[in-house]
């Protein structure tokens, strides 16, 4: 099975129904599936991050920051589709400043869980 979101019609879905973080460094859209995995969809646009190489280093950041914190993720009720939106300062930060954010937005995603099931 896929680990990332590849297609446009992925990412639409996330977009539409899915529920939106925001962060300094970064914004997550988060769909629930129904999937045995949760699925990664990264984008860092010309226009929010700037030219190629920022924009790659984004992405490498984001990419790195999900695989290492796909333990935290274990914790979740749900698995889900996450579409991540680098923002333009993300690129002049460490991988543990990605980290630190990414764990920010899991745990309000997790209380969002707590306040559904109560």
């Amino acid at each position: 099975m896929k680990a990332y979101l590849r297609g446009s019609q992925d990412f639409q879905k996330v977009y539409k129904h899915g529920k939106r973080y925001d962060s300094s460094l970064m914004t997550a859209f988060v769909l629930p599936n129904r999937l045995s995995q949760d699925r990664l969809g990264i984008t860092a646009s010309r226009k929010a991050v700037g030219n190629a190489v920022q924009r790659n280093r984004a992405r490498r950041l984001l990419r790195e920051t999900f695989r290492l914190r796909k333990s935290s993720l274990v914790g979740l009720q749900e698995h889900y589709d996450w579409v991540i939106n680098a923002k333009r300062r993300l690129p002049s930060f460490k991988v543990t400043a990605a980290i630190e954010e990414f764990e920010k937005l899991v745990a309000r995603v997790a209380n969002e869980e707590n306040k559904s099931r109560d």
